[in-house]
C-alpha cells in the first residue's frame, strides 16, 4: 500500500493548527476567566505555594490541545522542507542499475524545476527546466506512484531506441564499452556489457543484456510539448516511457541529486559506502 505523506502531513499541520486556533479563540478565555475568580477570591486565603499549585491547575492546557501546540512547529517545519527544498526516497527497483542500487537511500531537490504545492502539486513558482542526462523523480501516466529514470527527451525531440543503441534527433548517444558483465535478472544472471554513455553532458554508465531482452514493438517517439522521455539506465530491465509513454510536466516531483544512505533488504545494518552525488 502505498501512503501519501504530503497528505498525511498536511492533515496533521492543518488539525494541529486547528486545535490551537480554537484553543485561542474558544477554550482559553474560561481558563483566564477561572484564574481572574480565583485571585479576587479563594487566593487571598491561601498560602504562597497554595496559590501557585492551584494557578497552574487552572492555567493547565487539555492534553490534546498541549501535544498540538508542540507537535505543530515540528511538523510545520517537516511539510515545508520535504514539499519546497529536499525529500527523501528509497530505491525499490533496479531499474537504474549501475547508476542507483536497490535499497539507496537518495535525496530529491523539490525546488530545482519549479516549486510546487503539496499534494496537488500545482507549480507556482517557475526555477528551471528539467535537461537532458538528469535523473528525476516523477509520476508516470499508468501509475499513481513515485518513479525514477532518467531525462532522455525533452520537449519537441524524436526518440529511438533499436538495436540497443539510442538516438536523439537522428544522432546516437555516445558510449563507450567498459566491460563484460552479469546482469541480475528475474530469471537469473545472463550475460551483459557496461557502457559508459555522455547525453546532455552528463556521463554515466549504463547496462544491457547480450540476449535480445524485453522486445519492444515501437522503437521511435517525439515528444509533446510540456512532457518528458524518461528510461531507466538499466535498459533492457526498466519499465519507462518505452511503454507507458512520455511523462507530463505536472507530475514532475524534483531532481535526484545524491545517494545519502544504502540498506541491503532484510535485517542488515545500513551503510554510508555509496554516497556519493549522483550523475
Amino acid at each position: 500500500m502505498n501512503i501519501d505523506f504530503s497528505l498525511v502531513l498536511v492533515v496533521l499541520v492543518g488539525f494541529c493548527g486547528l486545535l490551537w486556533v480554537l484553543d485561542s479563540i474558544l477554550l482559553k478565555k474560561p481558563r483566564l476567566q477561572a484564574i481572574e475568580e480565583f485571585n479576587q477570591g479563594p487566593a487571598r486565603s491561601l498560602r504562597e505555594e497554595q496559590v501557585a499549585a492551584k494557578l497552574d491547575e487552572l492555567s493547565r492546557e487539555p492534553v490534546v490541545i498541549e501535544y498540538a501546540k508542540s507537535f505543530f512547529p515540528v511538523l510545520l517545519i517537516v511539510l515545508v522542507l520535504r514539499s519546497f527544498l529536499i525529500e527523501p526516497f528509497q530505491i525499490p527497483t533496479g531499474s537504474m542499475i549501475p547508476t542507483l542500487q536497490v535499497g539507496d537511500f537518495i535525496l530529491v531537490n523539490k525546488y530545482a524545476y519549479g516549486v510546487r504545492l503539496p499534494v496537488i502539486g500545482t507549480k507556482i513558482i517557475d526555477v528551471a527546466d528539467p535537461q537532458r542526462g538528469e535523473v528525476m523523480v516523477f509520476i508516470p501516466p499508468h501509475e499513481n506512484k513515485y518513479y525514477i529514470k532518467r531525462v532522455i527527451g525533452l520537449p519537441g525531440d524524436t526518440i529511438r531506441y533499436e538495436d540497443k543503441t539510442l538516438y536523439v534527433n537522428g544522432e546516437a548517444v555516445d558510449k563507450e564499452y567498459v566491460e563484460d558483465i552479469l546482469v541480475d535478472t528475474s530469471i537469473g544472471d545472463l550475460p551483459g556489457v557496461l557502457y559508459s554513455e555522455t547525453i546532455g553532458g552528463v556521463e554515466h554508465l549504463t547496462q544491457h543484456i547480450d540476449a535480445a531482452g524485453r522486445t519492444r514493438a515501437r522503437t521511435t517517439w517525439v515528444i509533446p510539448n510540456g512532457h518528458y522521455f524518461m528510461m531507466g539506465d538499466n535498459r533492457d530491465n526498466s519499465s519507462d516511457s518505452r511503454e507507458w509513454g512520455p511523462v507530463p510536466e505536472e507530475d514532475i516531483v524534483g531532481k535526484a541529486v545524491a545517494v545519502w544512505m544504502h540498506k541491503e533488504p532484510g535485517l542488515n545494518l545500513p551503510s554510508f559506502s555509496r554516497n556519493q552525488l549522483i550523475k
